[in-house]
């Protein structure tokens, strides 16, 4: 096969707000804008690139893809996206070990549980 992903793209109406929130997320540096408004968020271990495209429609329904993030420290990481802008969302997903939340824009990506030493 010689498909690969090159990027996750993200619709957003302030691409510059949500690649920043992203970006600091992270821990990466934001380029951009291009003349289109397109910002990014280049690929690096364990990272895809990101692009945030500008589109003129807000979000209006649950996303149907979604990202999730790996951390060392879960709730470090849950209260870390907070304070950048994130907020809790309940999709109906009840009680389970992965955090819901969404970016400035309402975009849904969870914060799994740390692995554990027999994981990997």
């Amino acid at each position: 096969m010689s498909l690969r992903i090159q990027c996750t793209v993200i619709d957003c109406t302030d691409a510059l707000r949500v690649g920043t929130f992203w970006a600091d997320l992270l821990g990466r540096p934001l380029g951009g804008p291009e003349d289109d408004g397109v910002y990014w968020i280049e690929p690096g271990e364990n990272l895809p690139e990101l692009l945030f495209i500008p589109v003129p429609e807000a979000k209006s329904v649950k996303n149907r893809l979604h990202i999730d993030l790996r951390p060392d420290d879960q709730a470090a990481e849950v209260e870390r996206a907070l304070a950048l802008g994130a907020g809790h969302v309940d999709i109906g997903q009840g009680t389970q070990t992965w955090a819901v939340l969404a970016d400035p824009e309402g975009n849904e990506f969870c914060i799994l549980r740390a692995l554990r030493p027999d994981e990997s």
